[in-house]
């Protein structure tokens, strides 16, 4: 359910109410019960509520939410104000989800957003779900994918400063970071997909014009030996001509050096359709592009656009296994 002071219980609550995401899976609801109806009441929607303690005991009937009811946030708690309850809330619904999938109860995890602020006032010292995760599932190593409908873009490096990002930048990380790329959209379905690599300065440093050589150290000895595996990659290549040349169609996975570097374009083609996935997980996990909203949580006015298409994304990077 994320921050339960922000947009998310409101967008769970849309996008549930919608036929077309009703057809595509079955989804219940790790959060606060009485939560999501004041949420269902601010948006509207005739949507009941079912607190459940576990997903044996869920029904997807219509017109019903199944909520795995933890019992966080009391009743009448305030909309769009920072809470480190909304915070620890957070942390605990993505700690019993992650739970369930790992048991094999549910086979994807989709994640409305939070607040990192609310979770470290909560105690939880984690940048964002994509780190607590990680943690939770003990991986060493994951990577943030952003997917639009014309765009993919995996980042290298995150939330850190673009000064350290610069210098944890190394061929290693560069390589397991395309693979992780190349391997999960192959298990979706594309043979050979096409990868195009950014460079970290600007004309991917023009032949050593610009920067200090960052690409022939950090980004070639990667990007080659990807290519003598015989997949499709390409790189570095400037990341503004690379951008376009991706939403146009010509590759299906860019890599980008750092959070804004790809962010930036995503964001720019529409908030209402991101969808922000964590590869290199045990488990499947996607999860809306935006923040909590505060400044219009508990208005009803939030898009469940990207939470309709984070669904999407996770009924189709789910295993088959129904």
């Amino acid at each position: 359910m994320g921050d339960a002071s922000g947009v998310g219980p409101e967008v769970i609550m849309k996008a549930l109410a919608r036929d077309d995401v009703q057809a595509m899976c079955r989804a219940f609801v790790v959060g606060d019960a009485t939560r999501l109806r004041e949420a269902g009441e601010v948006v509207h929607t005739k949507l009941t509520v079912a607190a459940i303690k576990t997903p044996a005991e869920a029904h997807y009937a219509a017109g019903t939410v199944d909520c795995i009811d933890l019992g966080v946030i009391p009743a009448g708690h305030p909309f769009g104000k920072l809470s480190p309850v909304s915070g620890e809330g957070a942390f605990r619904y993505i700690e019993r989800a992650t739970q369930l999938v790992e048991a094999g109860e549910a086979d994807a995890i989709c994640t409305a957003p939070l607040s990192k602020e609310a979770l470290h006032a909560a105690g939880h010292k984690f940048p964002g779900h994509t780190e607590l995760l990680a943690h939770l599932t003990h991986t060493p190593e994951v990577s943030m994918m952003l997917v639009t409908p014309k765009l993919r873009v995996i980042h290298v490096t995150t939330h850190i400063g673009l000064m350290d990002a610069i210098r944890k930048i190394e061929p290693g990380l560069v390589e397991r970071t395309i693979t992780r790329g190349h391997d999960t959209l192959v298990k979706a379905g594309m043979e050979n997909p096409r990868i195009g690599v950014c460079g970290i300065n600007p004309h991917a440093g023009e032949n050593g014009l610009f920067g200090q050589g960052e690409e022939e150290e950090k980004i070639i000895p990667a990007v080659q030996a990807c290519q003598a595996k015989g997949w499709s990659v390409e790189g570095p290549l400037p990341a503004d001509t690379l951008f376009f040349r991706a939403a146009r169609g010509d590759f299906d996975l860019v890599v980008a050096m750092y959070h804004d570097q790809g962010h930036g374009p995503v964001k720019v083609l529409g908030l209402e359709n991101g969808v922000n996935v964590t590869v290199g997980l045990p488990v499947v996990r996607t999860s809306v592009d935006h923040g909590t909203a505060f400044d219009i949580a508990g208005k009803g006015i939030a898009d469940e656009g990207s939470m309709v298409e984070a669904l999407r994304q996770a009924v189709d990077l789910a295993p088959r296994r129904h």
